[in-house]
């Protein structure tokens, strides 16, 4: 499972929103379950149909991650134009031990769709997403 608050969960659809009709990417940061950060990150491949993270803005995240004394517990991205599920290519570089791996879609733009998956080895498991505000 995975917490994320309302502030944060209207933040990743915004992001996703605005960057449309490409998709969007980010790291979500937090301890445990609870997340309490979200990371925007550029799209190098300026795509609707993949992603990779800017390099530089990935290690500028990391220090500020261990700065706040939390994790990554998360990376997202949108699907602009298909359901919110992990595509072949997502599972192929889904690399990151740990994490989830969140996909907002906006298939249907006016009610986007946020779910989260764990993915290890080519496997992908849901997993559930708690949405509520930060106590």
């Amino acid at each position: 499972m995975i917490r994320i608050p309302k502030a944060i969960h209207d933040d990743l659809t915004e992001h996703a929103r605005s960057g449309f009709p490409l998709e969007v990417c980010g790291i979500l940061g937090g301890t445990g379950e609870d997340v309490s950060a979200l990371f925007r990150m550029t799209n190098t491949d300026a795509s609707n149909e993949h992603f990779t993270m800017e390099p530089r803005e990935q290690f500028a995240v990391v220090k500020e991650l261990r700065a706040q004394g939390i994790t990554m517990l998360a990376i997202y991205h949108s699907h602009p134009e298909s359901q919110a599920r992990p595509s072949e290519e997502d599972i192929r570089m889904a690399l990151t031990p740990g994490v989830s791996y969140v996909i907002v879609s906006l298939q249907d733009a006016a009610n986007p769709v946020i779910r989260s998956f764990r993915i290890s080895s080519g496997v992908v498991i849901p997993e559930e997403i708690v949405i509520g505000d930060e106590s």
